[in-house]
């Protein structure tokens, strides 16, 4: 297979960009199934970096020119619209004419999610396509956070989709093994905890054939017991926020009281090794970045402080994704729920048929 990459996308590109494809194209062996990676961007900037790294086009690595980008701070829509020649939009033309097999970006989300949508389209029968992220766990067992951004505003039937979406990735991708388990975000675990969105969304997410635990709380986030958080963007998004938070704010308060005094520092170097393993369960960038589920194509964008590392972990979850054919799987869960759903609609309507006819 081969993979695109965005290489005007990030904080820090084009340079850690480049390195990052540089780096998987090399290392060929730890990514099964790929076989080229194909950087879109512009061309002065591809070959200034590619002379900083000592490498060059080739079997393994390629290009593909894109002569606009788009930047972090632009309006999604209207930027993907407005610069037909973008290299998000370019990398999804590659996609959808089957050139590559995925697309990877570290750039403006939003015009990631537009250039998807308006190139690839949605899987037929989803509403709503939802970035899902990966967060580690006390256990090493990791969980699924969708909608992590994509949708701010929700309608509560879309929460079951999301469900789906979010439990084939586990799944498939992720390696929870069969039927992972999904909870509802909420205040509590009752059914009845809650707020209106949260209440009228239950009954979606239990009728949509995942393994539904019922509702689960901000605590159970990282406690490992949980497959998949189903929630709105807007929530999903400030869990991934906080989280992150919460792992820089760790790091610094470490730091801060092995320097507090010598006893400190001496007790830090027995712990050395258990803090390189702490930073390591940690660490975002070995997650690679999140996937936009519900698209007619393999999409993952990763943070905009992207290193060469997050870059090659990215290309490694998309890599991933299409070796284990999420998009298609999605498609047949879509399918096979929408099918019931228009079963029981035909049924109730039969069944209020008959009781006005009494």
């Amino acid at each position: 297979m081969r993979i695109a990459v965005d290489i005007m996308g990030g904080d820090k590109a084009p340079g850690e960009v480049v390195a990052g494809c540089v780096d998987a194209s090399r290392r060929l062996d730890e990514l099964p199934g790929v076989e080229q990676i194909i950087m879109v961007g512009r061309e002065e900037a591809m070959r200034a970096e590619l002379a900083k790294c000592r490498a060059s086009l080739g079997p393994t690595l390629g290009f593909v020119a894109a002569s606009e980008t788009i930047d972090m701070d632009e309006a999604p829509a209207q930027a993907v619209r407005s610069k037909k020649d973008n290299s998000l939009t370019r990398g999804m033309e590659l996609v959808k004419s089957g050139e590559v097999q995925a697309m990877v970006s570290a750039g403006n989300s939003g015009a990631f999610a537009a250039a998807a949508l308006f190139t690839l389209g949605r899987i037929k029968g989803v509403h709503r396509p939802v970035i899902a992220t990966v967060l580690p766990s006390r256990t090493g067992r990791p969980i699924v956070v969708a909608d992590a951004g994509a949708n701010v505003d929700c309608k509560p039937e879309w929460l079951a989709q999301f469900a789906i979406m979010g439990s084939a990735y586990s799944e498939k991708v992720i390696g929870a093994g069969p039927r992972p388990k999904v909870g509802l975000m909420s205040i509590g675990t009752e059914e009845s905890k809650g707020n209106e969105f949260t209440h009228q969304a239950f009954p979606y997410v239990r009728d949509s054939g995942v393994n539904f635990i019922g509702n689960m709380e901000g605590h159970d986030v990282l406690r490992g017991e949980i497959d998949v958080c189903v929630c709105d963007g807007f929530v999903g998004n400030i869990i991934l926020k906080t989280v992150e938070s919460t792992a820089m704010g760790i790091a610094h308060w470490l730091k801060v009281m092995v320097k507090s005094s010598v006893f400190s520092m001496i007790g830090a170097l027995f712990m050395y090794g258990a803090f390189k393993k702490l930073k390591r369960r940690m660490d975002p960038e070995v997650y690679g970045g999140a996937i936009l589920l519900g698209v007619d194509g393999n999409c993952i964008v990763t943070h905009g402080a992207a290193t060469r590392r997050t870059i090659f972990n990215a290309i490694k979850v998309a890599a991933d994704a299409n070796s284990n054919a999420l998009a298609p799987t999605i498609a047949a869960r879509i399918a096979e729920h929408d099918a019931k759903v228009a079963v029981a609609a035909a049924a109730a309507d039969t069944a209020q048929t008959s009781q006005n006819a009494k």
